[in-house]
């Protein structure tokens, strides 16, 4: 009986001073954890595309700039390469010459896949491409 009763006394003990936590207190935090990342991952990637998308657009709109400085220089344009008075104007890489006279258009593709262009007539980028 002195086993017994050692061993109960030790089993109080124990369960007075147990620390940590139970299985299902773990699985909430899980399952919190889970939530919120369900719902952060879709708006976290959703902000990524439209940073890419907007660097799309402001590269667009610094060749633009580039080009219209060329133009004063040399009205016939610079045909459908970029060349390096285009490049010493600040034209940023990635943006496609698709028309170079008077009359140009530009076109971009975004990281994201979006496509942007801007032509002489438009006042700023936009989604599309340079077909008419």
């Amino acid at each position: 009986m002195s086993i017994r009763t050692a061993l109960q006394n030790r089993l109080e003990r124990i369960e007075n001073n147990e620390k940590g936590f139970t299985l299902i207190e773990l699985l909430v935090v899980v399952i919190i954890i889970g939530i919120l990342a369900a719902i952060a991952v879709p708006v976290f990637l959703g902000q990524q595309q439209q940073a890419q998308n907007s660097a799309a657009i402001s590269d667009l709109a610094t060749a633009k700039v580039a080009m219209v400085a060329s133009l004063v220089e040399n009205p016939t344009g610079p045909g459908t390469t970029v060349t390096a008075e285009l490049t010493a104007l600040g034209f940023p890489a990635g943006v496609t010459i698709v028309d170079g006279d008077q009359t140009f258009c530009l076109e971009r593709v975004s990281a994201s896949g979006t496509t942007f262009f801007v032509d002489s007539g438009a006042e700023g980028p936009r989604e599309g491409d340079c077909t008419p």
